[in-house]
Parts: C-alpha cells; structure tokens; sequence
C-alpha cells in the first residue's frame, strides 16, 4: 500500500532495529504464553464450574430469542421449573472468532462446551450494543414483572470476552450505555486475550498472549471471575471486587463530502460535537460528518496507525498468515518496515515529513477551562494519547519520570485513573525500535485532561488514526480541517481483576 503518508520518515539502520524489534516481539509472546498456561496446580472441576456460572434454561434461550428477534415484546417465555433459581456468578462470553488466528473456533466450540451455546456470542452475529439492548432488556422486563431469578441473573450478570483490545473496548463501550440509559448495575468485564498486543488485558491482570495450554487455562479464566474477592452490595447479591476504568470520548468532526469505512468502535452521529472556544484555522464548512466513539487505552494518529491499518488489511486478505499471537507479531514486525517507518521514498520532501505540517494540538490541563496549544515536535511522525500505562505489547513508552523532570515540565505522575492522559510521540524508525525495547522513553509532548486536534491535509490526502488498535484512513482536506476532540466520559466501567 503507498500513500502521501509513506514519506514521512527517514531512513534510519532498518536491518539492525527491525530485527531487535522481530526478536523482542517473539520472546515477549513466547514468555506471556507459558505465562498464561497458570500451572498453579489448582484442578477446576468442571461440572462445579458450570454449576456456578450457568444461566437457568428458559432464561437463556428467551435472552437468545430476544436478541434474534430484535424485539421484547415477541418473545415467548419458556417454562421455568420448581428448582431454577440464580446462579453465583451467570456469564456470557462474547468471542471474536477471527482473534487469535486458528484459535478462534476452536475457542468457542470449548467455552459452549463449559457454559452452553446460549451463553456464548461470536461477534460476527450477535453485536454486543443487541445483548444491551434485547438480552439485558429481556431480563430487566421479567423481573419488573416479578421474576426474582430474572432479577437476580441481571444484578449478578458478568461478560467474558475473548479477543484483542479492539474488541474489548467494543464489548466495554457497549456496556457503557447502560450509564447513559440509567440502567445498573453494569456488569463487571473480564478479558481472554486473543490479540496482537492484548495491552488492556495485560492492565488487568488477564495477561497478554493466548496461552499454550489453552483448554485448561480458559477453565481458569472463567474460574477466576467467579472466584475473586467479593464484596456485598446488597441482599443476597455480590460481585467480584473490580478495578474502575476511566474511559474517553472520542468525536471526529470532518467535512460533509468527506467519507471513512470506520471501524466498529464509532459511531455515526448527528450532532457536531467539537469543543468551542478554540481559535481554528480559516472557516468551517457549512455541512460537517460527525462520529463518535469511546477509548479505554490509547488514540494515536500517524505512522503507528498506519502499520496497524496495514496489518489488518494484510490480515483480512491473506489470513492464512496469521496463525496466532507469535505470527502476528511477526508480520506485525514486517508491516513497520514497508509501511513507512524506515522505507521513506520521498523523504527529501520536507512538506510530507512530521505531523507538524498537518496538525495544531490544543489541550485543556486538570481543572483548567482555558485552551492552550502545544507545539508538536518537528521530528514526531506518530503521536499517542494514553491513558493506561500499556502500549504495544506490555510496554510503557511514558516511562517513569524523575521528579526534577516533571517538576521542570509541569507533569504529574501518570495513573491510569487520573483523569489525566499522556500525550507521547514516535520519530523514526529507530527511535520507535528503541522504545518498543524500552531503552529509551518516547517524546513527551504534554498531559491532559481534554484535546482538540485540528488537521488540515496541506500536501496529504490521508491520516491513520486508530483507537485500541482498530485503525482506519482519515481522509483530509486542504481546504477545511477536521478536528478530534476527546474528553473523559463521566463514568467508569467495571473491569474483574484478573491477577
């Protein structure tokens, strides 16, 4: 794939780097996969699991219908017997079943074996936003007309999902809307890792690679949801102790006449919503395309969303390549070198070098209503806004800053539930390699509590952006900006703690 974007970086000692990269992507894998294998020595009977986890019979098949049929009001309720009553933990899984390359089947087959096919959801037929609306909906309507085990299988509700961050965050942002909808409580989440990088499951103890000893270790998993810390919220019903997850809004405003094939985690939306109050750069259009969407990890626009976006195009093309975790980071390894980091073809054209050229950054700092535009480094070709403290596979490219530094630059200690993110870039091709192997931390660039992004193409047609790992092309114009504005979601999810 070539685009204006393919000429942003210098090239700089590829083979060396790349091959640094290769290895240390392959070794970290390899680690987090006998990591994952858990051999702690606890035997998880399976019919004790199952018992604990299982939603009665007419539940599940009426929640399935419901969702089938996209209508409550259609659903005949099956026959409830004497004995039914809710279980300690009632779970479902959704499951990305092109995660995790030849794992993905074969993973759902084994977790409907465990807990039933109607507790089991492949991503490709039922979306998660359905089992909010229709099977959670389901519930809530039998038990306001007094089904108890109804009422309880929705209060002690949990969600299992095997996939990447991409797919984690869809799951999350999905059960999101139950804040908005004042409809609680919003059923913890916890993850099997299937992806590339598997960054937000690594936050949370779940770990970051698809273990060898997969059978086994899945029964763990699903054991570890119900079995954690509990605390008691009220009669007869408990939950898992969870960690909170701060999680980001972001609203990309662009002109009317420009089109995006977006990726499942935004949303078209009918409202501009771009913050006010911020000089921008000539006039705005009279008609604008707006779209939505929520983060949990990072946003990045440039150079590293490009290699993701080629990733997935290659993966969609040929996934006979991708074979799991291993594979993945190897073609992922290969995707940095062709789609721009090192082979720069026009790097003698300073206009088609560096975000600089094509983009203004404001930012809002922590308890502070005035907008303030940062200067973006000449050198950055790829900027990251991160909000937990892990970045391509395991990584912290922030770092842990000196005192004196952050005194001198204003900053605070990074915490995943501040409220605050890291705004961080990537150069070339070899300071990008040397991050990755944390040798060195990326470029500060600032920390903040609200941003707005204003990009205006100049001599580009595209920008990359990607948010947990879900890329897409943003078209750009020269003569209208399109603007990102992300601010913080007043509400936090509920992860289970994996550790």
């Amino acid at each position: 794939m070539t685009t204006k974007f393919d000429s942003t970086i210098v090239m700089d000692s590829p083979g060396e780097s790349t091959q640094s990269t290769t290895r240390i992507a392959a070794r970290s894998s390899l680690v987090d996969s006998i990591k994952g294998c858990g051999l702690s020595g606890i035997r998880i009977d399976k019919l004790d699991l199952k018992r604990r986890i299982l939603i009665p019979k007419y539940l599940s098949l009426a929640m399935l219908e419901a969702i089938k049929s996209k209508d409550l009001n259609a659903v005949a309720v099956g026959e409830k017997l004497p004995c039914e009553e809710a279980c300690e933990a009632p779970m479902v899984v959704f499951v990305n079943s092109r995660s995790g390359g030849r794992h993905g089947p074969a993973l759902k087959e084994r977790l409907q074996e465990l807990m039933g096919e109607e507790q089991v959801f492949d991503l490709s037929v039922v979306k998660p936003s359905e089992f909010v609306q229709y099977g959670l909906g389901y519930l809530e309507k039998l038990a306001s007309l007094g089904d108890h085990c109804a009422k309880e299988t929705r209060e002690k509700m949990k969600v299992m999902v095997a996939g990447g961050d991409g797919t984690a965050g869809w799951v999350l942002g999905s059960l999101a809307e139950l804040f908005s909808q004042d409809r609680k409580p919003v059923p913890p989440t916890g993850i099997i890792p299937l992806g590339t990088g598997n960054d937000l499951s690594r936050s949370f103890g779940w770990g970051g690679s698809f273990p060898f000893a997969w059978r086994s270790a899945i029964k763990r998993s699903l054991y570890k949801a119900v079995t954690g810390p509990i605390s008691r919220l009220d009669r007869q019903v408990f939950t898992v102790l969870c960690q909170s997850l701060n999680f980001w809004n972001v609203a990309v405003s662009m002109p009317a006449e420009e089109t995006i094939d977006p990726p499942y985690c935004l949303k078209r939306t009918e409202e501009c919503t771009f913050s006010q109050g911020v000089d921008i750069e000539g006039e705005l259009p009279k008609n604008m395309t707006s779209f939505e969407g929520v983060y949990y990890n990072y946003y990045s626009i440039g150079m590293d969303a490009q290699v993701a976006y080629g990733f997935h195009h290659l993966r969609d093309e040929k996934p006979y390549l991708a074979q799991g975790p291993i594979s993945n980071k190897l073609i992922y390894s290969g995707c940095s070198c062709t789609q721009g980091w090192f082979c720069t073809p026009c790097a003698s054209v300073p206009n088609l070098r560096g975000l600089k050229n094509i983009l203004r950054l404001h930012i809002k700092k922590v308890n502070c209503s005035e907008w303030e535009q940062v200067r973006v480094p000449s050198s950055v070709r790829a900027i990251v806004i991160l909000n937990l403290h892990n970045y391509g596979s395991g990584r912290n490219p922030w770092g842990k800053l000196k005192p004196q530094y952050m005194e001198k630059r204003g900053f605070v200690e990074a915490h995943s539930d501040d409220g605050v993110l890291e705004i961080f870039g990537l150069k070339q091709g070899w300071h990008a390699s040397f991050v990755m192997v944390e040798l060195i931390s990326a470029k500060h660039i600032a920390q903040a509590a609200a941003i707005r992004l204003e990009i205006r193409g100049g001599e580009w047609k595209d920008v990359y952006m990607q948010m947990d790992g879900e890329p897409w092309k943003q078209p750009i114009s020269k003569e209208y900006s399109t603007f990102v504005d992300i601010k913080r979601v007043p509400f936090l999810s509920l992860m289970i703690n994996g550790d």
